[in-house]
């Protein structure tokens, strides 16, 4: 707000905001929230909102404060909001108006956004900052209550916000940070420009992934510490022709999906209609939570021209980028669950040791460095996915993978998900990718299903494309090339829509559900 006052920091619907103003209203909410609710350093406040500038501005204000703000899901009914408000011992929850009546028995006391935010000092007078300042994220997970993961704020500022100046000369210190706006306009695109190319002005950032999870959170803080500007989606429902309107009106240099989940919908509406949308702008793709299947990201080079890169990120709310891997248009054909490792990766066996590269043995993804601190009141899962190997702490992931010849990792997919078929362990991701890579698939999970001679049966449900028919003897000619024979699918079950979280994640318990019936 110092360096680039008059800059568009946050765009959303008819919302303008400069860096001056977002500045100044978060300060405003900072200083009510402490006035009228008493909030001290630690607290937590819980934010019930859809995207909107005004989310944006209650986590700075939060931040501002020195307290914690707590993503709260809006789809959640009363029970599930009282759990996590009581897990979370919040003291605020700012909450949408119409979600009012889902409220009443969870919330005590009423407040007007802008009333409250109107009875706020614009001094800046916070005070300096402790090492002890928290982030937490609160986990979406497709079972089980949802858990704060705790991390010191300055460890996700470094492992997930780029450090403020992603892709460009590291920083050494958070303060450091106001120079990026002047020095790398371009932020994450940087690296994949060429050398005389300057990039964009500023780098405008669309992310499909609500504010709510992990995604949209880290997208919007990282483009926002580098001066970029942050184009929100304001609608609970994604329609893709009005993604594509904002990338043409908004001049978005950056588009971030939730892998097929965005992408394959996005290619059927350019596909549709092929000269409606001006995407000129669009330079760099980015896909987190699940996937994007080879095919896809091939198309999207083809219907994009301008896009140098589509970068995918492995990670979840407690080890956000595990490995990754950027395809451009000069590289090899587009591949899905091959990603290059980070320094900070390793894929360890039961013994926590590094598995050998090219041996074919399975290990879980395993992160070191600045991870978190643990997981709020839950001191035993906190053990059991934060360990400490020979002074060195690190994130134990669920994620199943393997280490190529090349050091590169294929990942497998959650343990949790495992299918044991014959005494042979089959990992659901890594048949989903062939059997999504046939024409006809949109979409597509794989589970096991019992079976009284091999203890699990192999079972492919899939979403077809509009028009399009599959028969399993079809399907296994596709897959067999690819897939050694006891991971084939030995039934076919078609959905006419999967169903899957707001961000993208699998439901499993409702494909093992379905295919049962």
């Amino acid at each position: 707000a110092d360096t680039v006052p008059d800059r568009e920091a946050v765009v959303c619907g008819d919302r303008r905001l400069t860096y001056a103003d977002l500045d100044e209203r978060a300060t405003r909410l900072a200083h009510a929230l402490q006035r009228e609710f008493g909030l001290e350093p630690g607290d937590h406040v819980g934010l019930q909102l859809y995207d909107s500038a005004e989310h944006l501005e209650a986590m700075l204000a939060c931040y501002k404060a020195r307290a914690v703000p707590i993503n709260v899901n809006w789809r959640y009914v009363a029970d599930e909001l009282r759990q996590v408000l009581d897990d979370a011992g919040a003291r605020a929850l700012f909450h949408e108006p119409d979600l009012t009546p889902v409220l009443s028995p969870a919330v005590a006391r009423n407040e007007q956004y802008e009333a409250l935010l109107a009875t706020g000092d614009a001094t800046r007078d916070f005070g300096p900052r402790s090492g002890d300042d928290h982030y937490v994220l609160y986990t979406g997970g497709t079972t089980g209550r949802p858990k704060g993961v705790v991390w010191r704020q300055e460890d996700i500022f470094f492992a997930v916000l780029g450090g403020g100046n992603p892709a460009g000369p590291p920083i050494e210190k958070p303060e450091e940070i106001k120079n990026t706006p002047l020095t790398n306009k371009a932020l994450r695109l940087r690296a994949f420009l060429p050398p005389d190319d300057p990039g964009p002005e500023q780098f405008i950032q669309l992310s499909l992934s609500p504010l709510i999870h992990a995604g949209g959170q880290w997208s919007a803080l990282a483009t926002l510490l580098g001066g970029g500007k942050v184009v929100l989606y304001h609608e609970r429902h994604v329609d893709m022709r009005t993604v594509l309107h904002l990338v043409e009106h908004e001049g978005i240099t950056s588009l971030n999906m939730l892998g097929d989940v965005s992408a394959v919908p996005l290619l059927e509406e350019l596909r549709a209609n092929p000269d409606t949308y001006d995407t000129s702008s669009v330079r760099l793709l980015g896909s987190g939570a699940t996937m994007l299947s080879g095919d896809v990201k091939a198309e999207l080079l083809e219907r994009i021209p301008t896009v140098v890169a589509i970068s995918e990120a492995v990670g979840s709310s407690e080890a956000p980028v595990e490995a990754a891997t950027v395809t451009t248009r000069e590289g090899a054909r587009p591949q899905s669950l091959k990603f290059n490792a980070r320094p900070e990766t390793a894929v360890l066996n039961d013994d926590l040791e590094p598995v050998e590269p090219g041996s074919g043995q399975v290990g879980r993804l395993a992160v070191r460095g600045r991870v978190p601190i643990g997981y709020h009141n839950d001191p035993e899962k906190s053990a059991r996915t934060f360990i400490d190997i020979e002074g060195v702490r690190w994130t134990h992931t669920g994620d199943m993978a393997t280490v190529e010849a090349d050091g590169s990792i294929r990942l497998l997919g959650r343990g949790s998900e495992c299918i044991n078929t014959g005494g042979e362990k089959v990992y659901p991701e890594e048949v989903e990718a062939v059997v999504k890579s046939h024409p006809s698939v949109a979409d597509a999970l794989v589970v096991g299903r019992p079976d009284t001679k091999w203890g699990q049966r192999v079972v492919a449900l899939v979403q077809l494309t509009d028009g399009a028919r599959l028969e399993l003897a079809e399907l296994d000619a596709h897959c067999r090339p690819q897939l050694a024979a006891y991971k084939l699918p030995r039934d076919l079950v078609t959905v006419s829509r999967m169903q899957r979280s707001p961000t993208g994640k699998p439901d499993y318990d409702w494909a093992r559900e379905v295919s049962r019936k």
